[in-house]
């Protein structure tokens, strides 16, 4: 049962937490409009586009993202404000611990990092695909359109290269598809071109097969097979933002199914994966940062505290930023790099409470 006390630090949290949310990101939008207002302009972005296509879906995507800057803005805002008004003395004076005051930030915490979760598993990313398409056509091209010199394993024994593939056209050049049996190589095929029609269909131009019988070899020649591979160009096409239009569940799919091939460019995916846990279980370590740090009536009031947390706020997401690069550039496991930040501060936290008014 919650009581009197929970209900209204909960409703102080998200309350708090709510308005941080409208106020940073409306003025996020201003900043935004500001800076693409000429290439909206210049490409003749039509306005309903702009509003519903962009800006409809620019907004849970960045809420999303910065979730535990506005964590710990609304913590250390609202907590700040109650030992300034004596209100946590107050309720210390009663018996009552700091842990037990904990309760309600805790169930709080709990509330945010579920509906961060959700929505950055299942709800954004099927907005960012329309989110992504606007700002390729209007703004700025990101997606990548072409693979050079690629290998993958296409099943158990059967290994697939193309040299160079073109998005755009839907060719690739100088194609090959090897079949091997207890690793002796028993069939090989090659080709000029190879072109992709749709799921797992090709068509391969100025082809030669040739097949391998123990000391035997045959060859056979055409100008154009139509042919089933199972792959796809999205498996080798890869574009920086793709991890963002996938749910979690295509997510942890995709990246299963693409270590099985072989593709080894899939630190990014590996990051967003595992980021959306990490992101989602920063909420509580945050909470107990901020509830821990501003619970104290301080001299210098709640502007120290503020400035203190915003601080702390901006240091845990460049530190994500940072050991994100590493598990990018290959330094680290991702899974690592992206639980590095959680770590340190889950002990600055431990910290902190150690610390706080009882």
């Amino acid at each position: 049962m919650l009581s009197i006390l929970d209900k209204y630090i909960i409703k102080k949290f998200l309350g708090t937490f709510v308005f941080s949310i409208i106020l940073i990101i409306s003025i996020a939008v201003v900043f935004d409009v500001n800076e693409q207002l000429d290439k909206f302009i210049r490409n003749d972005a039509p306005l309903m586009a702009i509003i519903f296509q962009y800006y409809v879906n620019f907004v849970p995507y960045y809420t999303n993202l910065f979730s535990s800057l506005f964590v710990f803005i609304s913590v250390i805002y609202f907590t700040s404000k109650m030992a300034d008004n004596s209100e946590v003395i107050a309720m210390l004076s009663t018996g009552i611990s700091f842990k037990r005051m904990l309760r309600p930030y805790l169930i709080s915490a709990l509330v945010i990092a579920l509906s961060t979760f959700i929505l950055g598993g299942y709800v954004i990313p099927p907005a960012n695909v329309v989110r992504i398409n606007f700002q390729e056509r209007y703004i700025r091209k990101k997606k990548k359109d072409y693979a050079n010199r690629v290998q993958l394993m296409v099943k158990p024994g059967v290994i697939a290269y193309i040299d160079r593939y073109n998005a755009n056209e839907k060719m690739g050049y100088s194609f090959s598809l090897d079949k091997f049996k207890k690793n002796e190589l028993v069939s090989r095929l090659t080709a000029e071109r190879i072109k992709y029609n749709s799921g797992y269909s090709w068509t391969v131009y100025n082809y030669n097969v040739r097949t391998m019988e123990g000391a035997r070899e045959k060859n056979k020649f055409g100008q154009q097979l139509d042919t089933t591979i199972s792959i796809i160009p999205q498996d080798f096409v890869i574009s920086s933002n793709d991890a963002e239009q996938m749910t979690t569940t295509r997510l942890r799919s995709y990246i299963s199914r693409q270590k099985t091939r072989g593709i080894g460019n899939i630190q990014d995916f590996e990051i967003e994966y595992y980021k959306r846990f990490a992101s989602a279980f920063s909420a509580f370590i945050l909470t107990v940062i901020g509830a821990s740090l501003s619970s104290r009536k301080i001299k210098g009031g709640m502007g120290v505290n503020i400035g203190l947390g915003l601080l702390l706020s901006v240091s845990y997401i460049l530190f994500m930023t940072l050991s994100s690069t590493f598990a990018a550039s290959g330094f680290v496991s991702p899974m690592i790099a992206v639980w590095i930040p959680n770590v340190i501060f889950a002990v600055i936290a431990w910290f902190l409470y150690k610390r706080a008014p009882n």
